[in-house]
């Protein structure tokens, strides 16, 4: 008997950056009519649910990630009305929708700190983080946490820019505004949230425990309680500093406080350990296969992964992880090894067609935390060019060009130049291209994801890493029951011999080029394959 599987664990996740997707008005900006016009595009791949970034009314400072009104539509987006059509089409298609939620900060021209800021008596100041005094903390966009306001002699505290003061979730009327607005939404029928920097809610500035800080459980249980109990919703928290053993406890399937959380230690393995994303390092595989092995094992029994390479804050995964030379082949490879796994897949956009990162000259770009760590690294006496490379290698505008859909003039996003410059290779990389090529990256995504719902290993095998310190394969076997597959990539450009006689018996279900023979495998440059058995004779345990 088959068990039932929820969901939001069945899904496939692909997000939309809006800014970038698609232009409707011709205004250079992407937009939620945009969006609505490709959502046979998106359904055509095998999604099931749509995760938008945010469309609030926000200054847009930081994209969007900055709000100013939380139940009012960004009109550079589009309209209410515009929203509640996309949410209904978006049904209509048997899709969901998930939307962004910011709630460690808002904007500072949000009117709860406008009224903040006008006095200490003020009824909202203790909204806010306050202090006569700064301490040392550093915000993630370089620079101190603090900013001083002269009307009120005072610091407030921002994580991240100063124009995005952090909330302070120490005071009960704060949160339960939070909760009401929440429940706005839910209400109006989305189908629930990705949760952005979650994990900095339950922060204590004075011990500057920020990440997984002491009030976190207290604050995920009340919200749990009073917005997401009984309501058939999935939720995902954006959790960067959290600890694999604390992502098993905080989904743990008997009382979760979230359906799944993005973690980051398979992400930060490509920078020097302690000295910011920016100061880079070779990637090493072991280390990398090391990573996933552990989350797998770790949210394996009560827990759910999330399985992501790329998003609108990380640079393009076939850039990152795989290599250009081998652009298809690898990018297929690097969906086979992270999709395989056990967990929720989510889809960048673009990424089902191999776009890739772009190299700009410094005036190009537009992310605040690219160009405020710039300046610091100037100050610091980092060379120009130095300070390129790291740009280059993990800039977020990487991943926020606009999407290429066709060779045509601004790859047919726009009829305008858009708000930030399109990559020159859409030419080359383009969905009207992809979606015509029978070996296409985006065709291999769609079987991809049609073969995963189709097996139950998929959502149930045990994960055992095969030559766990190969350094250029990944190899992984999973087992359920009587199913076995073996999934196997390669990070190499050169054909790697190696031993996989005990899974001859095993039936090639996708690879991305002919078939290797198991019983003497040779392994091409960047190739991945799926292989399957009914049978559970060749497990490892």
């Amino acid at each position: 008997m088959e068990k039932k599987v929820d969901w939001w664990k069945k899904a496939i996740v692909y997000q939309i950056y809006p800014l970038s997707f698609k232009d409707s008005n011709q205004d250079g900006i992407g937009d939620l009519n945009g969006i609505n016009s490709q959502l046979g595009y998106i359904k055509n791949l095998g999604v099931d649910v749509i995760w938008l970034s945010p469309v609030y009314q926000s200054p847009m400072d930081d994209n969007g990630y900055d709000i100013s009104d939380y139940l009012s539509i960004n009109p550079i987006f589009g309209t209410m009305e515009e929203m509640e059509n996309l949410i209904s089409n978006i049904h209509k298609r048997d899709m969901k929708i998930i939307m962004d939620l910011v709630v460690n900060h808002t904007s500072d021209e949000h009117q709860w700190f406008i009224e903040a800021k006008k006095s200490k008596k003020n009824p909202f100041r203790d909204y806010y983080i306050w202090r006569d005094q700064p301490n040392q903390i550093e915000s993630v966009f370089s620079g101190p946490a603090w900013t001083y306001d002269e009307t009120t002699n005072q610091y407030y505290f921002h994580l991240f820019s100063k124009k995005q003061p952090d909330l302070n979730w120490q005071n009960t009327e704060l949160r339960t505004k939070v909760y009401r607005i929440i429940n706005y939404w839910l209400d109006k029928g989305i189908d629930g949230f990705r949760l952005d920097v979650i994990d900095l809610i339950g922060k204590d500035i004075e011990s500057m425990k920020l990440s997984d800080g002491p009030y976190l459980n207290q604050y995920l249980e009340e919200m749990y309680h009073y917005c997401f109990k009984g309501r058939d919703i999935m939720t995902v928290g954006e959790m960067p500093g959290l600890s694999i053993e604390r992502a098993s406890e905080i989904t743990n399937q008997e009382k979760p406080l979230l359906n799944m959380i993005f973690q980051f230690s398979h992400i930060s393995l490509d920078e020097q350990p302690g000295q910011g994303k920016w100061v880079l390092k070779k990637l090493n595989l072991v280390e990398f296969k090391s990573v996933f092995e552990k989350l797998q094992k770790a949210l394996f029994e009560k827990g759910w992964n999330s399985l992501f390479l790329t998003n609108h804050d990380q640079p393009r995964a076939v850039s990152r992880f795989g290599n250009l030379s081998y652009r298809k082949k690898s990018s297929k490879m690097l969906a086979t090894i992270l999709y395989c796994m056990q967990g929720t897949p989510y889809v960048y956009q673009g990424e089902e067609i191999g776009m890739t990162g772009v190299k700009y000259k410094l005036s190009q770009y537009k992310d605040i935390e690219t160009l405020n760590m710039y300046n610091e690294y100037l100050k610091k006496g980092l060379s120009h060019e130095k300070i390129m490379e790291s740009i280059y290698a993990k800039g977020r505008d990487n991943s926020r060009t606009p999407f290429q859909w066709d060779d045509t003039a601004y790859a047919g996003f726009s009829k305008v130049e858009p708000w930030i410059d399109v990559n020159p290779n859409y030419l080359e990389i383009n969905a009207k291209k992809d979606l015509k090529e029978d070996d296409s990256i985006f065709n291999y995504f769609k079987e991809l994801f049609s073969i995963r719902k189709k097996y139950q290993v998929f959502d149930y095998g045990s994960f055992e890493l095969i030559y766990p310190d190969h350094s250029q394969l990944f190899i992984y076997q999973r087992t359920n029951q009587n199913e076995s597959i073996l999934v196997i990539g390669s990070f190499s450009d050169k054909e790697i011999e190696v031993d996989l006689l005990k899974y001859e018996k095993y039936h090639c279900l996708l690879s991305n080029e002919d078939t290797i023979n198991l019983k003497h495998a040779v392994i091409p440059p960047y190739y991945c394959g799926i292989y399957y058995t009914k049978e559970n004779h060749y497990a490892n345990h």
